[in-house]
């Protein structure tokens, strides 16, 4: 279908079912991969906007519907801004390396990670311990840009010695006790569009990230003990009033 019609053929429809569409009819308009029964979607108000909400979404009957309650969260300290994923680009800013933005857009879910040797009770998704030896390579001249690399045991941890910027997978503080990797930018194949990207714990309810997408550890813990890999769960990450002109790139 032209594009510019199916764009008008969405928005007719969801003006015949709502003045204020519910974000589920928006859901049920995007054409998201077949094996997708669940979602995250957080919306902020705007696109300058820290403060947002995370709210589950699963697919029955081929409609999307809430599960549980909305959950706050903390996005990019200066907001959100067009990242790389599943989704046709969008007009507006675009996310860069350091520019404290949240990517916005469709991301792929991937493996979970955090500071115990096993995952917590009840989480399906792959999981991976952090560390101390384990780093998430940021320096955008670097092959390693946006992957989660390890320094061998026979090699001094002198991770300045491989990498200019790096982020440090095993920290000092709570953050990244339980996480999960969001796949934006993740083939690293446009260096300064921005890197590790997780779903975290958050420092405190006021506290903006650099980036990432934090909450209260135990609704991460919630939140991460739900998803099912079978499910092909994706992140729909956008401010609210964008939600409707969201479109997949092919060959989704």
């Amino acid at each position: 279908m032209h594009k510019p019609t199916r764009r008008l053929l969405i928005l007719l429809t969801l003006l015949l079912t709502a003045c204020s569409p519910k974000p589920e009819q928006a859901l049920d308009t995007l054409n998201l991969p077949a094996a997708t029964s669940q979602l995250l979607l957080v919306t902020t108000a705007d696109w300058n906007t820290s403060a947002a909400t995370l709210q589950r979404m699963e697919k029955s009957a081929n409609h999307w519907q809430p599960v549980g309650d909305s959950i706050p969260v903390r996005v990019g300290r200066n907001g959100l801004g067009w990242g790389l994923g599943l989704h046709q680009d969008g007009a507006g800013v675009q996310k860069q390396e350091g520019d404290g933005k949240a990517p916005a857009g469709i991301f792929p879910l991937g493996t979970a990670f955090g500071y115990a040797e096993q995952a917590p009770a009840g989480v399906q998704m792959l999981y991976r311990q952090a560390g101390e030896r384990d780093y998430f390579v940021d320096a955008s001249d670097s092959p390693d840009y946006n992957h989660w690399r390890s320094i061998p045991l026979t090699e001094p941890n002198e991770p300045k010695q491989h990498w200019k910027s790096f982020e440090r997978m095993r920290r000092d503080d709570h953050q990244y006790e339980y996480g999960m990797i969001v796949g934006h930018n993740m083939a690293g194949t446009e260096p300064g569009r921005g890197s590790a990207i997780f779903l975290h714990v958050w420092l405190d309810p006021a506290t903006a990230t650099s980036g990432c997408t934090a909450m209260d550890k135990e609704n991460l813990l919630e939140v991460l003990s739900w998803l099912k890999p079978s499910a092909n769960p994706v992140l729909v990450q956008v401010p609210a009033d964008e939600l409707v002109s969201l479109e997949i790139r092919p060959p989704y």
